[in-house]
């Protein structure tokens, strides 16, 4: 069984100045994602980050906190807090998704070279099927790289990461899920 990770794709991120890259396309493809994996009966499950208190973006509880009103989040869909860029260290989301019965992850969300990046080499060490959707993630310009060439290079180290099941990275329009009775 399968699950999708939307994470990190809160307010105070995406609505930051400059706007992490590609914004509205990369949550009308996560939206394109999430309808795939609800069809086929996949879990699908928020990741919403707690920043510091007293920090700017996304402090909880706080306008830039809430998850991107774009975003189709459905009633009763899971969201887990996490307080670090990994989405499985001191969280409950590796014990759900064991109860669930659930072996398989696609990830989407910000920031690619932080969250996204430290949540997928979690997830691949603890032996999960890990896919990623190419161009339904993303990240913020820096002062080394762009954050186009950063997306980029993820695509393709991850495509190419040496691990005991192989990293899959498709484009959304290409992403199949199996149907499955439960999600």
């Amino acid at each position: 069984m399968t699950a999708v990770l939307v994470i990190d794709v809160q307010v105070g991120l995406f609505r930051a100045r400059p706007a992490p890259f590609a914004a509205e396309a990369v949550v009308s493809r996560i939206n394109e994602v999430l309808a795939k994996a609800r069809r086929a009966g996949a879990l699908v499950v928020f990741v919403q980050h707690d920043g510091e208190p007293g920090g700017e973006e996304v402090v909880p509880f706080t306008p830039g906190w809430a998850l991107h009103p774009d975003l189709d989040v459905r009633p009763g869909e899971r969201v887990i807090r996490k307080a670090t860029c990994d989405a499985f260290y001191g969280t409950g989301l590796e014990a759900e998704l064991r109860s669930r019965g659930i072996t398989g992850l696609v990830l989407t969300g910000y920031a690619t070279d932080f969250c996204v990046d430290a949540t997928l080499r979690s997830a691949v060490s603890k032996d999960f099927t890990v896919t990623v959707v190419a161009d339904a993630h993303t990240t913020s310009e820096n002062p080394v790289v762009s954050a186009d060439l950063v997306r980029q290079h993820h695509n393709w180290a991850w495509a190419n990461c040496i691990a005991s099941k192989r990293v899959k990275v498709v484009k959304a329009s290409e992403l199949r899920f199996e149907t499955t009775s439960s999600g």
